[in-house]
């Protein structure tokens, strides 16, 4: 089990019935960069997977 996965419990558990916008989402992404900049790469990298998830592969 990865660290991370915790959080991902956490985050189920307490807004696992929810449903939320991409719009609502990029803005807490862009909250949570500007209160942990050092946290800025990573974040990028997640949202670039997260909005490229559908694309087909390259190769």
């Amino acid at each position: 089990m990865y660290f991370t996965d915790r959080g991902i419990e956490e985050l189920v558990q307490r807004r696992g019935d929810e449903e939320v916008g991409m719009l609502w989402l990029a803005e807490r992404l862009r909250e949570f960069v500007d209160l942990n900049p050092e946290f800025e790469t990573p974040v990028e990298r997640l949202a670039t997977w997260l909005a490229r998830l559908d694309d087909e592969d390259e190769d």
